[in-house]
């Protein structure tokens, strides 16, 4: 089954790391990384800009409305995020908490995800785990 590990931080803490800090956290991050890329595990691993680059299109106007910002309405921004192929949810609640420990603060919310691909044979969309 696929997972995401979406990676949630106050921005602000994050932001006012120096180099040496951010160079450490990332190196503690590598580790782990390294360990489920070996397990055949890890899949895409994204770090996002900060939310002051964000755009937001907002669905609920017609037509949408695009906004600069993120304008979520949240204490911790979605900083990043993880694509994990694990066995069940223990299996990526054990990554989880290994990258927790590499990288403390916020937290991390995990989702199955269910993959989308267009059936370019039928015109129809199939979904698969």
């Amino acid at each position: 089954m696929m997972y995401a590990i979406l990676c949630y931080h106050e921005e602000d803490v994050v932001c006012a790391w120096s180099k040496a800090e951010d160079d450490a956290v990332m190196a503690r991050l590598a580790v782990v990384h390294e360990g489920l890329v070996k397990a055949g595990k890890l899949g895409a691993s994204v770090r996002l800009l900060p939310t002051t680059a964000a755009t937001t299109l907002r669905k609920s106007q017609e037509p949408p409305l695009v906004i600069d910002g993120p304008f979520a309405e949240t204490k911790e921004q979605l900083l990043g995020f993880y694509l994990m192929d694990a066995e069940d949810l223990d299996d990526v609640l054990a990554a989880a908490r290994e990258l927790a420990a590499a990288n403390p603060g916020g937290c991390y919310e995990i989702r199955p995800v269910g993959m989308f691909f267009p059936d370019q044979r039928s015109g129809r969309e199939r979904t698969g785990a």
